[in-house]
């Protein structure tokens, strides 16, 4: 009989290989070789995050069972007292994902394989396009569609727009300035502009990214409904669930929300009472695989698909568990994909391949991506705040993205 497995060790990677700050935990074990990855990845605290892995998690969690995933993830979240905030839940989802990754070695099995097997063989992907204007958008488009794209979110000038005339008081604070209503207003035209002169057989998303009013929000979504856009994305801000109500009573317009959340409370009342058609949130930011198959299921149910969020902020790995979830659900929707650099694939070998529009993980046992730590100490993390999380309205006034 063989000796029991143990966790020997837990520890943080702080790298940044894209210029973007990412957080990969590592959980070693008494087995020699036997070790997992995990995605923490809150890039604008990127170092709390690590502290509390490194400070807390680690002695909490050193001398346990790694195959007991449900009761250390239970055990971890609740041992802090006060829980489900951004900090502590990345914390968890990097050593969760890491104990699923060590669960597929030694099954040697990939994590699909552990969720249930495939429902398909790939996940399909929607990409970002930006520009100046519609023209250069709608250049953007034809380039994603060339490459085998058939889902695109399409922006105007950033999240809420930008070069907008303003005049904003004597003396107002920095940050990123914007016109709530001349952006809410170029938005149907852009749609407008697309679907007549680009391609009808696209998929079309767009994000509101909550830089309108709710009351606005409702008024966009029953403008763009003409326009048949896959969905759209984070209409409202977590604050103002309550207007979901309103908004569907409103517009037919499928729509996507999710990615600020990080309570249960925040999602459930919206999928049981079918208020949103796909739900969007950031995996390790409600807590890893663990919680996120139990949302993906719930939402099942009533009908709700999944869209896990997928930006540059998120690590190979964690990219990789979305995508074993995105293979093992039947309700999967779409999944939002970033371009990859060279220096990410010499960072992290294995790192999930695009083809055709899909995107594709290895066979390997787990998670199936790996981190060269010698490659990962060249990009060290930053400490400068980007610029569109302090954004402001025309009179100064601080708004919630």
């Amino acid at each position: 009989m063989g000796r029991s497995i143990t966790i020997k060790n837990v520890r943080t990677i702080l790298t940044a290989p894209a210029g973007v700050n990412l957080v990969v935990v590592i959980v070693e074990t008494n087995e020699p070789e036997l070790y997992g990855l995990g995605c923490a990845t809150f890039t604008q605290r990127h170092r709390t995050v690590a502290s509390a892995i490194d400070d807390y998690l680690k002695p909490f969690l050193v001398g346990k069972d790694p195959e007991r995933i449900e009761d250390i993830w239970q055990s971890s979240m609740v041992s802090a007292y006060w829980r489900n905030g951004p900090v502590l839940n990345n914390a968890i989802a990097g050593v969760d994902m890491a104990l699923w990754d060590i669960k597929g070695k030694l099954a040697n099995m990939p994590v699909y394989q552990l969720l249930g097997g495939k429902c398909r063989e790939a996940a399909a992907v929607y990409r970002h396009t930006d520009g100046r204007d519609m023209q250069e958008v709608g250049e953007k488009v034809l380039e994603m569609k060339e490459q085998g794209y058939r889902y695109v979110r399409c922006q105007l000038g950033g999240y809420g727009g930008r070069g907008h005339h303003m005049q904003s008081p004597e003396n107002a604070l920095s940050g990123k300035y914007y016109d709530p209503v001349t952006y809410a207003k170029s938005v149907p035209k852009l749609f407008d502009y697309l679907r007549a002169n680009i391609s009808e057989d696209l998929e079309f998303i767009h994000d509101i990214h909550e830089r309108v009013s709710p009351i606005e929000a409702v008024r966009m979504a029953k403008e763009l409904e003409q326009y048949r856009l896959f969905y759209l994305e984070d209409p409202l801000a977590p604050e103002h669930l309550e207007w979901f109500e309103t908004l569907r009573n409103h517009s037919a317009i499928p729509i996507a929300m999710g990615e600020l959340f990080v309570h249960p409370k925040e999602w459930t009342s919206l999928i049981t009472n079918r208020l949103i058609d796909f739900i969007r949130c950031h995996i390790s930011a409600i807590g890893g695989i663990t919680p996120a198959r139990k949302l993906a299921i719930i939402a099942d149910n009533f009908g709700v698909k999944t869209a896990w969020h997928g930006p540059n902020d998120i690590s190979p790995v964690g990219q990789a568990a979305n995508i074993h979830l995105d293979l093992s659900s039947p309700n999967f929707g779409i999944q939002e994909w970033s371009a990859v650099n060279d220096q990410i694939r010499e960072v992290f070998p294995g790192t999930p391949e695009i083809r055709g529009g899909y995107v594709y993980v290895t066979d390997k046992p787990g998670l199936g991506v790996e981190i060269d730590e010698e490659k990962a100490r060249q990009y060290p993390c930053h400490d400068n705040l980007p610029e569109w999380t302090v954004s402001r309205i025309t009179d100064g006034t601080i708004v919630r993205p």
